[in-house]
Formats: structure tokens, C-alpha cells, sequence
């Protein structure tokens, strides 16, 4: 079997600094801008809009240069493709995170989790990308299991630039009764065991434990609180989660992916049932559209049929009346 070719890193687009002082730089390939100009090159004249761009938000534990395939792709439909990591992942982990013996794993306090990440970090993310790209282009999220889940958070809460959709791909709520009655129990168990480690360790060493990367206890109590109650509310959070999950009526797209045991489209089912007033698209991906077996994983390996429903879903949505300025 001939192997791919290997898939160079995209061009630096810019760097965020969160309010803390992270660094987590953005990485971009960019659409060519449409033609403006009358033919006599007398200056600009109505046009084509700029092309969508969207940005991918990783899973849990998931450097973002993962899922530079997959942005090739996207790019290839004509959509301007950002990725950007989680703080303490990939690019944007800190001498901290990443040294033996690092207990903050990218964040300054341990207690640092949901309400870090889509309070703070992605508003200061998207106000960078807003920056560099300039009001027009419309701006999708699409993220991936955790990533997904943070794009639909940070959409509903409204704590930064505004988007104009959120696409979910391999994502889902992990609730443990949304996998249902044979899985269960062991997911409840692992949840509240993850939860514990996270509080006794003051640190979730995942790299080392086979699951969801190095992560701050915050990240990970967070996540088992969702998974326990099926509700978010992160600690330290003033905002109503769910209640603004309820209230979001932008366009979603939500893609369950064939043998996905992380995110069946249960857990699928259950996080789209927090978002009733959004205008939802669904898709399944299959192994027969994408010519290989797929997974939770797999799938941004053999993403170019993905890619198209993406990039048709993105450029037939209509663009809401924006009040971006105001919430930038």
C-alpha cells in the first residue's frame, strides 16, 4: 500500500496571547480573495464575498498540527482553514506543561478548566483571528469531541467575537447514561476514578494513562461533572451554561463518524438536545464514503468527502444581521 505523503504544518497566521500571558499561535491557510476590481482597474467594485473560514478546535489532549490533513482538505473546497491548540497542547504548551514533573500543564492555577477555555482563551483566540482576517469573512467553529463541545459553549455564551456556525464532528455529551445500559457503568466508574485522580494529583497525567493527554485537575472535574450530571456548569463559571446551550440559534452541523465508540451519536444525540432552537444539520460519515475504516480519529485521516459536506454546509448558511462589534 503506497503510504501518504507526509503534511507540512501551515503558515503561522498570528499569535494569540490569553490574559495570562499563554501564548498559543494560529495557524492559517487562506482562500485566495476574490476578484473586486472593475476591468478597467479603476478601482474596486461589488463582488463575490470572502470565502468562509473555519476554525478547528482539537480533542482533549490533541495537538492541533493532528488535524493538518484534514485542514488541507477544507482548504482544497476553498475555505480559509485556522487551527489554534488548547492551552497546554501542542504549540501552545508551556516549559510547565510539558517538563517532567509539571503539575499546571499550560495553566497558572490548578483549578483552571471549562470556564478557562471558553471564557477567556478562545474570545482571546478569536479576537486575534478577527484581527488578522478583518470583519467579513463569515467565521465557523468546528470541533472535534471535547473541541466540539467548547465550540457550542463558546458560541452560546457569547464571551467574544461572534461566530455565524458550529460544526461538530466525532463530538458528543459524555453523560454516562447517553451510551447506553451496557456501557454505562463503566463509563461512570472511569469518570468518577478520572475526577478523583485529577483532585488527589492535583493534575490529570493522561499522557502517561493512556487517555485524554496531560490536563489540569480543573479540565478534568469539568469534564467528569458533565459526565456525571449531564449538565454543564463549570466551576467558577457565573454564567448559565445550559441555559444559554438552550437559547443558541445559529446554524449547527453535526457529524456522528461510523465505529466511533468515543462519541456515538448518542452522546451525539444527547448534546444536540441541549441546543433545540439551533438550526441543525446531521450527517453520519461513513466508512464507505471515506474508503478506509473509521474511528474516533481516523476520520481526519480520510476527511476529503467530510471536507465537501463542510464546505458546502458553510457556504450555503446565510449570515446572520451581526452585532460582532459589539461583543468583539
Amino acid at each position: 500500500m503506497t503510504q501518504p505523503e507526509p503534511v507540512g504544518e501551515p503558515p503561522l497566521l498570528t499569535t494569540a496571547e490569553l490574559p495570562d500571558g499563554v501564548r498559543v499561535p494560529v495557524r492559517a491557510l487562506r482562500a485566495p480573495a476574490p476578484e473586486r476590481f472593475l476591468p478597467s482597474g479603476s478601482g474596486p467594485a461589488p463582488g463575490p464575498p470572502p470565502a468562509p473560514a473555519v476554525l478547528i478546535l482539537p480533542a482533549m489532549g490533541t495537538p492541533a498540527r493532528f488535524y493538518r490533513r484534514f485542514a488541507r482538505h477544507l482548504h482544497d473546497e476553498g475555505l480559509t482553514v485556522l487551527t489554534a491548540d488548547l492551552r497546554g497542547q501542542g504549540e501552545a504548551a508551556t516549559p510547565r506543561a510539558t517538563g517532567r514533573g509539571a503539575r499546571d500543564h499550560g495553566y497558572r492555577t490548578h483549578d483552571h478548566g471549562y470556564r478557562t477555555l471558553v471564557e477567556e482563551d478562545l474570545p482571546a483566540v478569536l479576537r486575534a483571528v478577527r484581527a488578522e482576517l478583518g470583519p467579513e469573512p463569515p467565521l465557523y467553529l468546528l470541533g472535534h469531541s471535547l473541541g466540539g463541545q467548547l465550540c457550542l459553549l463558546y458560541a452560546a455564551l457569547g464571551a467574544g467575537p461572534a461566530v455565524d456556525g458550529v460544526a461538530l464532528v466525532a463530538s458528543g455529551s459524555v453523560w454516562f447514561r447517553a451510551y447506553g445500559p451496557l456501557r454505562a457503568p463503566g463509563l461512570l466508574l472511569g469518570e468518577v476514578l478520572i475526577a478523583a485522580t485529577a483532585t488527589v494529583l492535583g493534575r490529570w497525567p493522561g499522557a502517561r494513562l493512556g487517555f485524554g493527554g496531560n490536563q489540569p485537575k480543573g479540565v478534568m472535574r469539568d469534564w467528569a461533572h458533565q459526565g456525571l450530571t449531564g449538565r454543564y456548569a463549570a466551576r467558577g463559571a457565573t454564567l448559565d451554561y445550559e441555559a444559554a446551550l438552550a437559547a443558541l440559534e445559529l446554524p449547527v452541523l453535526a457529524v456522528s463518524v461510523e465505529h466511533d465508540t468515543l462519541a456515538p451519536a448518542s452522546a451525539l444525540d444527547h448534546l444536540l438536545g441541549k441546543v433545540p432552537r439551533a438550526r441543525l444539520t446531521r450527517r453520519h460519515y461513513t466508512a464507505r464514503e471515506a474508503g478506509v475504516r473509521l474511528d474516533h480519529f481516523a476520520w481526519t485521516r480520510a476527511g476529503g468527502p467530510l471536507a465537501k459536506q463542510v464546505a458546502a454546509w458553510a457556504t450555503a448558511e446565510e449570515r446572520p444581521e451581526r452585532g460582532r462589534a459589539a461583543r468583539g
